[in-house]
């Protein structure tokens, strides 16, 4: 069973590309940097549901 946060983490790194990318078509820096925001804070979170899935695997064990 995959963690939630990892799921979650990958839509909000999907969600920060795509804000970037019409942050840069726009020139819009604000939402530009707001995508960029979203991607590494989705990169974090992925990485805590990867973390606890791997504690919950050793715990099975």
């Amino acid at each position: 069973m995959v963690d939630r946060n990892r799921i979650d983490g990958a839509a909000k790194q999907v969600k920060g590309n795509i804000k970037e990318a019409v942050g840069k078509m726009t020139g819009n820096r604000q939402t530009e940097a707001e995508g960029k925001a979203d991607q590494i804070a989705g990169k974090v979170q992925s990485k805590v549901g990867e973390a606890k899935d791997k504690v919950r695997d050793a715990l099975k064990h």
